[in-house]
């Protein structure tokens, strides 16, 4: 299995969105299923999707946007099903 990668976008815009708490978010949720050796979990500026709502999140080469509300929901659809 290899590492999965996942960047958050941390820059002024993304971060006015709630970056931290999704950060905060999917830590909590890799250490309770137990994947910190299955992800990886990194920051970025700016990834060029400031005009879509949510947060910028990238899986290996795949974005997403993502509301801290709604990190839980896409950590079980899109991360766990491409852990397994």
């Amino acid at each position: 299995m290899t590492n999965l990668e996942i960047t958050i976008c941390v820059g002024s815009s993304c971060h006015l969105k709630g970056s931290r708490d999704v950060i905060k978010i999917l830590e909590r949720l890799i250490s309770l299923h137990r994947l910190e050796d299955k992800i990886t979990l990194k920051g970025s500026f700016c990834m060029g999707e400031c005009s879509k709502n949510g947060v910028c999140v990238c899986v290996d080469n795949d974005r997403f946007n993502v509301a801290p509300l709604d990190t839980e929901l896409f950590f079980n659809d899109v991360i766990m099903k491409r852990i397994k």
